[in-house]
């Protein structure tokens, strides 16, 4: 373009605001929109794990046993040194199953569905603590062995998070939300609930079973999607 024809262009933009402004109209400049941050949470997988009560500790590991921490968790929680092996309906056992501390008033045995498919069980899927109903398990320590009439279940997906990460995130204790995870094997879980406490690090929980389906380890993130 030629400097005349740039002149001409000038004097006709100019011609065109002053009409506008005439009418009170005023030509903007454009409004480019920023595309929110992401609202992102680090993962943890689950592997199959027990909560016990002192009692069953002290059936387990003999009179006075206590748990020995190994690795430190979020809000007073750890991995305990103590391991034990487990006995499905149909005998077969899965060895090497870990305690997590300190002892809870009721046991617990949280396992992936393909443990589950192992050992013969059924057992459903429920938030930590809810175990009315759930399916049987043997537990065997060194020094014993309990049989357990309820107490196993697959742990429903959930994301930890303290008060202020509950604030940042605009979401509420027990809300469901949904996730994206992965990447060359990306997708999509829904039902995922929130669990939100004081002692809570941001963290989302899933098992073995959901982490190997969509290809993702610890510390990789999920991308958190309001419902």
């Amino acid at each position: 373009m030629s400097s005349s024809e740039q002149a001409l262009q000038q004097l006709i933009m100019q011609a065109v605001q002053k009409e506008l402004n005439k009418g009170g109209v005023q030509v903007a400049p454009p409004v480019i929109s920023a595309t929110p941050a992401k609202q992102v949470v680090p993962i943890g997988v689950s592997a199959r794990h027990l909560h016990v009560t002192q009692e069953h500790l002290e059936i387990l590991f003999g009179a006075g046993a206590t748990l020995h921490p190994k690795k430190e968790l979020m809000g007073g929680q750890y991995a305990a040194n103590e391991c034990v092996t487990i006995v499905g309906i149909n005998l077969r056992v899965i060895e090497n199953v870990r305690i997590l501390g300190p002892v809870r008033k009721e046991t617990q045995v949280e396992l992936a569905k393909t443990d589950a498919i192992r050992l013969g069980i059924n057992p459903p899927i429920r938030e930590s603590g809810s175990i009315k109903g759930s399916a049987p398990i043997t537990i065997v320590g060194p020094k014993g062995a309990l049989y357990l009439n309820e107490g196993c279940i697959v742990a429903k997906r959930h994301i930890h998070m303290s008060d202020k990460d509950a604030l940042a995130f605009g979401v509420t204790d027990n809300e469901i939300v949904a996730v994206e995870i992965g990447e060359e094997r990306k997708g999509r879980f829904e039902n995922v609930q929130v669990r939100v406490h004081p002692t809570f690090t941001l963290e989302m929980h899933i098992d073995t079973d959901e982490a190997n389906a969509l290809g993702v380890k610890c510390n990789e993130v999920a991308t958190l999607i309001k419902q």
